[in-house]
């Protein structure tokens, strides 16, 4: 049974999640909740370091924040789209700006979803990157 269990787990963890969250409790929260689910995580906590860890680790997933330091969210994904290798990424954007300019513009830069995080529960959220991960 255990060997059925660790070959799931080995296939879920070819999908490689980009974290880039500045809140540490939610970053760990997601952090937890992801790995449980069978995904490889990496974790940024500024916009600089989620490009750089993006760049060298070219996960599937990209839960990308806006507001961060050194680099807005905003930023970090018009970089990531100018990446020829991006082009079967999914960046959702997990955020707290819920306008509707907000939410244009990070559609218009090319993410694939853009939640507010006030709105979503981290299961949900899992939900969503199931989806996205079948679509491609």
């Amino acid at each position: 049974m255990p060997k059925k269990k660790a070959g799931a787990a080995a296939q879920k963890n070819s999908i490689k999640v980009l974290l880039v969250e500045d809140d540490t409790f939610l970053a760990g929260m997601y952090v937890t909740k992801l790995t449980l689910e069978g995904f490889a995580v990496a974790l940024a906590s500024d916009g600089e370091q989620g490009l750089t860890v993006y760049k060298k680790e070219h996960p599937q997933i990209v839960l990308l924040d806006i507001v961060l330091p050194k680099m807005s969210g905003f930023d970090v994904l018009k970089e990531i789209r100018k990446d020829p290798k991006a082009k079967d990424a999914k960046v959702i954007l997990l955020t707290n700006l819920g306008q509707r300019e907000d939410v244009t513009r990070g559609l218009s830069l090319g993410a694939d979803d853009y939640l507010i995080k006030a709105h979503f529960m981290p299961s949900e959220v899992v939900d969503k990157i199931k989806k996205l991960v079948k679509k491609s």
